[in-house]
């Protein structure tokens, strides 16, 4: 087998069966060996058929054999959010109530992923109904951080980033509405990108133009990311708002752009908008001299963003009641509180409210777009704090200030989710307990192929990700 392990590139992987130097069964039970060995500790993977892996495996060898045209992720092995429904694969969203759902046929991102020549080998874990940053659920358990086992690895693409950042898969797809590709990103030291709106258009949907939640996808560096984005991105007429860049646009490689010039903003609170852990802002700050070192022009400036927080509130709430009520009324138990609650928050939202909201995101999106006249990058925490006990749901305080809701710790996230800019989460540093901390890297408006370029420059500048987990044990 060529000099291929799991934790070589997934341009390395598809390079090497696309050559035949590796075969696709050979590269699966590579994986499998890995999910096996570490998978028990970690819980990443979840709904893992073996057999029917090895089956697409052989499929995606023959093709080979026969010289047959592949796609760009050809005879990788994958496994998907287990929000995102896969055609004969059981898709639970982490919920009892969907606990032995067979969907019949696959969403959007799943058909792009494995018409690219993935060979599907199960699901990645979520929170339930995929709702909070930490990923835990009735159905599978808890799953663990893999650089600290007793830690949280975020959500909702908790199980993505946790495999990812374990050898589990080359690559992962992910969803984000207040942080759930960009949190476990920053809790795993991988990389995760929320694209702008309709760059990687949903299907179905019960609102093709929902703005706040979009799909997208997760690698342990940007040039696999960027492989990713440009097999899930491009237009599709089943989604409304789907931009009409073609996804090879963003494809790989990302050149050797370094930071020149570059004008970024830096802040480590928001100008105090934020509440951000000690650790955390010690290391987002220190991103400032790494900047500089590039060539970048780094100044403490930042949008301003106070309509942004209602906003982002009113508009879950909002989508949470439309799509849920009806299931509560039915199954109470069957939801964990804090999403009782927050269903329960869109009961008397009014048209006024919602549209309200609306103004406000034009409001934020107009003052962004004043703001990239004067910055290139906006540069700010991912998380405003590092992992926290798997034991708890969410972080009760931040530097001793209580934590009211399970949303109040991820604003670094959900205020850049209101501003409709895509933003990537980065590698950036560890704590002294050793634990990842991501930077959050913000571009203009429908800017991802040098937002990737970016972060490609700032990521080689650190090498912060290629430092792997040791799978410390839970003592």
């Amino acid at each position: 087998m060529a000099d291929i392990d799991v934790y070589s590139t997934a341009r390395e992987m598809a390079a090497a069966v696309a050559a035949k130097e590796v075969s696709a069964r050979e590269l699966l039970e590579l994986h499998l060996e890995r999910i096996a060995a570490v998978n028990p500790d970690v819980n990443a993977i979840v709904s893992l058929d073996e057999e029917r892996a090895r089956a697409a495996a052989a499929v995606a060898d023959e093709a080979t054999a026969r010289g047959e045209p592949v796609g760009p992720l050809h005879g990788l092995p994958h496994a998907f959010k287990d929000t995102h429904e896969v055609a004969g694969w059981r898709t639970t969203f982490g919920s009892p109530l969907r606990a032995d759902y067979v969907p019949k046929r696959d969403d959007l991102i799943s058909e792009r992923i494995r018409r690219a020549g993935a060979v599907t080998i199960g699901k990645t874990n979520v929170p339930e109904w995929a709702a909070g940053s930490h990923t835990f659920n009735p159905v599978f358990g808890t799953t663990r951080n893999p650089y600290d086992l007793t830690r949280s690895a975020g959500g909702s693409s908790g199980g993505a980033a946790a495999a990812l950042a374990a050898g589990m898969v080359p690559l992962a797809d992910g969803s984000d509405m207040g942080g759930s590709l960009r949190n476990p990103a920053s809790f795993n030291n991988v990389v995760g990108l929320r694209p702008s709106p309709g760059r990687v258009p949903s299907w179905p949907s019960t609102n093709g133009w929902e703005l706040t939640s979009v799909g997208g996808p997760m690698a342990r560096d940007v040039e696999d990311l960027a492989l990713l984005l440009s097999v899930v991105a491009g237009p599709s007429r089943r989604a409304p708002l789907s931009l009409e860049a073609p996804g090879a646009s963003f494809a790989p490689p990302l050149g050797h752009t370094d930071l020149s010039a570059v004008r970024v903003a830096l802040s480590v609170d928001l100008g105090g908008a934020i509440t951000v852990d000690h650790a955390v802002a010690e290391v987002v700050a220190a991103q400032a001299a790494v900047l500089e070192s590039q060539g970048a022009t780094v100044t403490d400036a930042y949008p301003v963003l106070h309509s942004a927080d209602a906003a982002f509130r009113t508009l879950r709430a909002w989508v949470f009641h439309h799509r849920f009520r009806t299931l509560l009324d039915k199954r109470p138990g069957d939801f964990k509180a804090s999403l009782r609650d927050n269903i329960m928050a869109g009961a008397d939202l009014t048209g006024e409210d919602v549209a309200r909201a609306y103004q406000q995101l034009t409001s934020v999106h107009d003052r962004m777009r004043a703001f990239f006249t004067d910055h290139d990058l906006l540069a700010l925490p991912v998380s405003q704090v590092p992992p926290f006990s798997a034991e708890e749901e969410y972080p009760a305080t931040i530097n001793g200030e209580p934590q009211q809701t399970y949303l109040d710790w991820m604003r670094s996230a959900y205020l850049i989710t209101v501003t409709g800019c895509p933003a990537i989460s980065v590698p950036a540093g560890f704590t002294a307990e050793g634990w990842p901390v991501g930077l959050q890297l913000v571009g203009p408006h429908r800017s991802e192929r040098r937002l990737l370029e970016l972060a490609h420059a700032f990521e080689r500048a650190t090498r912060v990700g290629e430092r792997r987990p040791s799978l410390r044990s839970v003592p």
